[in-house]
């Protein structure tokens, strides 16, 4: 007589059929990697380059300009004499806003309210906000410039793109990675000599993704930390011009772009 008892039991106990362990094994390990990577990039984020306590000092000491600091950006605003043009700047990778005050404030000086954004884990490239989330911090300004250091000038061609409202696009030892070639933008790309992270020959490369019109100027001497006071960086080349003049080339040359309406 054939046997009736269901299919996996012994004596009327059902004996379950063998869980794929080696898949929950291999699950478990996928979320401890996880775990582990988000906790890296999170420490990561969190302690990004700082600014150089001597420029930061000098800018936090300027009668000229009002200097704050929020979670979401460091604003600088003139004392008196504002233009009613500003410029938001996105910090290059891992490197603090505030590293970038001494660099920009120079513009500051000449009327323009600056806002350095910080980015989400001080990853320019993890920035989803609006623009209006910096603009916002500085109201009453009529014309608004969007600008980024390396990766903080990849995520600045992304708000250009984006927002109609921009008056211009500044990049510094940066370049765009979507195509704005077709667009009335007016733009400025500044790099440096020395850059061995940005390299001029990167920014050539790199230039078909920009207007026509754009206007390329290379700093002499310039490395990729030129472009803002927070000390060496891996990879990079040695400067051969020292930090002030970089400041003062790159304040001249926005000031004339700004001037010309782009």
């Amino acid at each position: 007589m054939p046997d009736s008892r269901p299919f996996g039991t012994v004596t009327g106990t059902v004996v379950e059929p063998a869980r794929p362990r080696r898949n929950r094994i291999l699950w478990l390990w996928i979320g401890v990697a996880l775990v582990i990577a988000g906790l890296a990039l999170l420490t990561y984020g969190s302690m990004p380059s700082a600014a150089e306590a001597g420029p930061l000092a000098s800018v936090q000491a300027d009668t000229g300009i009002h200097y704050s600091e929020t979670g979401d950006a460091v604003v600088m605003t003139p004392a008196s004499g504002a233009t009613g043009v500003g410029l938001v700047f996105l910090a290059g990778e891992h490197i603090d806003a505030s590293a970038y005050a001494y660099t920009l404030s120079g513009l500051v000086d000449d009327g323009i309210t600056v806002v350095i954004a910080r980015p989400m884990l001080s990853l320019a490239i993890l920035e989803f906000r609006p623009l209006t989330t910096f603009t916002g911090l500085a109201p009453g300004i009529s014309t608004w410039y969007v600008g980024g250091h390396s990766v903080g000038g990849v995520r600045a061609c992304q708000y250009a793109k984006d927002d109609y409202t921009v008056g211009g696009l500044i990049l510094f030892g940066s370049s765009c990675a979507l195509d704005l070639s077709h667009s009335s933008i007016p733009v400025l790309s500044i790099g440096g000599s020395r850059d061995g992270l940005r390299t001029p020959a990167g920014i050539r490369a790199a230039a078909h993704l920009l207007p026509d019109t754009t206007t390329f100027v290379e700093i002499a001497g310039a490395d990729h930390a030129s472009f803002g006071s927070y000390g060496r960086q891996a990879g990079d080349n040695t400067a051969t011009t020292a930090g002030s003049s970089v400041r003062s080339q790159l304040t001249t040359d926005i000031l004339e772009f700004v001037r010309g309406g782009g």
